[in-house]
């Protein structure tokens, strides 16, 4: 049966990066690589000595090891942390990378799906869903459980419906990318990561289509607070400098005017939601997150 693992940068709360390991342990990872940004960041006890689990604390001599020096993007980072990682590290038979705030929904036991992958498929697509926010669910340290995919193409017709008068300022209902994550084949020659997709000899690969089979939950802006908190390093440093319409509104607008784009946006009335599930544009999921940190705090997992 196909192993597979997960490499991820990491810099969040403890119990976040608890569920964020919790979750993809009770997937069936077969390894999880956490690169610790800040390296002074303590190391959760529950991962300290988990034979599935690495940590590695980004420190100068990390750094040094990696690429020579720091970058000062994290998107550099992250993406230097994931090519050490295929080039010396993984030991699998696919890897994945995403971030801390990201988790993979499969229809099915992912090993099961890449058994079934064709032989001549080195990359595939994970399309992203991006969590919704929801006032009346209880706390589970990442809370959502509708997942809004981006409105393109044939689903551009329910933008009006999903966004209103702010279907400008997001057009395909993204607020952060939409061009999802890569999982791919270990042991290619010449296999270079990024960020978002993998090059092999100089050459990206593009799949044409989504993997069918596994989503990509985003946990970006369900928490209007800490949305908020995280907007202006998103729009100097982060996904909205390559969304210039977001970016430009998020600037200009009062607050009372974000707020109401942040209710019309990212709260989906039950009939609208309806309408989506049925499209495969909102997925609805519970993951249980607290209950997966539980076991992986008592030893099961």
């Amino acid at each position: 049966m196909a192993t597979w693992s997960l490499v991820a940068t990491v810099k969040a709360p403890e119990e976040k990066v608890l569920a964020f390991a919790a979750h993809h342990l009770a997937l069936g990872a077969g390894h999880l690589w956490l690169f610790f940004d800040d390296p002074a960041q303590p190391i959760p006890k529950p991962l300290t000595d988990h034979p599935h689990v690495t940590i590695i604390p980004c420190t100068d001599a990390h750094w040094l090891h990696a690429c020579k020096k720091r970058p000062p993007q994290h998107q550099n980072r992250q993406t230097q942390n994931a090519r050490l990682t295929y080039r010396e590290l993984v030991q699998t038979d696919w890897i994945v990378h995403i971030d801390v705030d990201e988790f993979l929904l499969p229809d099915r036991p992912i090993a099961t799906i890449l058994d079934d992958v064709s032989a001549d498929t080195i990359a595939m697509r994970i399309e992203p869903f991006e969590a919704m926010h929801d006032p009346l669910l209880p706390d589970d340290i990442y809370t959502a459980r509708e997942f809004r995919g981006a409105l393109r193409h044939e689903f551009w017709p329910h933008r009006r419906a999903a966004l209103g008068p702010y279907r400008k300022v997001i057009r395909d209902g993204m607020m952060s990318h939409s061009v999802g994550k890569a999982m791919y084949r270990t042991r290619v020659p010449g296999l270079l990561p990024r960020l978002h997709a993998v090059m092999v000899d100089k050459v990206i690969l593009a799949p044409a289509s989504w993997q069918p089979e596994i989503r990509l939950l985003h946990f970006h802006a369900q928490d209007k607070t800490a949305w908020l908190a995280a907007v202006p390093f998103r729009m100097t440093k982060g996904a909205y400098q390559f969304r210039p319409e977001l970016q430009a509104f998020l600037a200009e607008a009062a607050p009372e005017e974000i707020d109401k784009f942040y209710r019309r946006t990212q709260i989906l009335p039950i009939d609208l939601r309806d309408v989506l599930v049925r499209n495969g544009r909102v997925v609805i999921a519970d993951l249980s997150l607290r209950q997966k940190v539980q076991a992986l705090c008592d030893g099961t997992l």
